[in-house]
């Protein structure tokens, strides 16, 4: 029978992908690069995954096997980052275990930091957006707008503001969401009118354009930096935590701004 240490240690890793950090219960973090999907959708995408290996969509879990062992090894996936952002992911080697962190995230318990260039200047350093989206699925495709009827709130906190001569204007900032909608942070920064630069849905096309030129960096600016957390196991409390350092990408986009 494998143990967690066994999952650790012989991780089909995705390109690019690297394990940040992981407890002895079992629970772990991963970074995953931007362009990387969170689980295959359909045969033929697991090199283009997380990990490449075989994905059970009702179990949410990945299974891979390793010469000479007992059995299979299996890593439950906790959350999910869409394609075009980077950043902490979180799974576990114990099906239990995912249970009991998958509550912590249905209660809303689980603090999570993302990074973003962002187009334009916040007006004020820090601020709390409280907003009413719509959220429209088709085809397979999320449109999340302003003007809906579900709720949606982010911390807001700028961290670099531009340069007084940079034109245009990209500042940095990071964002923590309360609750967890579908493209929130994309949609509550454009209708602020300070785009995630490169975000081809809710962007602008223009700047988008006339940046990934300069610089060479052609992706969506929003990366998960930071998750941390509590939770029950085995009777007692324990604290988890994990950090994706910020892509280098974001700081060369900075530097010609």
């Amino acid at each position: 029978m494998s143990t967690t240490a066994d999952v650790w240690s012989t991780l089909p890793l995705g390109r690019g992908v690297t394990l940040l950090t992981h407890d002895a219960n079992g629970l772990g973090a991963l970074a995953k690069p931007a362009g990387t999907l969170s689980h295959p959708n359909r045969g033929g995408e697991e090199s283009r995954s997380l990990l490449n290996a075989r994905y059970t969509l009702e179990g949410e879990y990945y299974e891979w096997t390793v010469p000479d062992a007992a059995g299979p090894r299996r890593l439950w996936l906790l959350n999910r980052l869409d394609s075009a952002t980077s950043g902490v992911i979180l799974v576990a080697a114990d099906a239990a275990l995912a249970e009991v962190v998958r509550a912590r995230f249905r209660a809303k318990l689980i603090h999570k930091v993302y990074a973003a260039l962002v187009f334009g200047v916040p007006l004020q350093s820090q601020q709390v957006w409280r907003d009413r989206l719509a959220i429209r699925k088709s085809g397979g495709q999320i449109r999340t707008e302003a003007g809906g009827n579900v709720p949606a709130e982010a911390a807001m906190r700028l961290v670099r503001p531009p340069s007084a001569k940079a034109h245009p204007p990209i500042s940095l900032i990071h964002l923590e969401p309360r609750t967890g909608r579908s493209h929130q942070l994309r949609a509550q920064c454009a209708k602020r009118r300070m785009p995630i630069v490169g975000d081809a849905t809710y962007g602008e096309f223009q700047l988008n354009r006339d940046l990934a030129r300069r610089t060479g960096h052609k992706r969506l600016f929003l990366h998960s930096l930071e998750t941390r957390f509590d939770y029950p196991w085995a009777g007692r409390p324990h604290t988890f935590a994990a950090t994706a350092p910020l892509p280098p990408e974001f700081t060369e986009v900075l530097q010609t701004n």
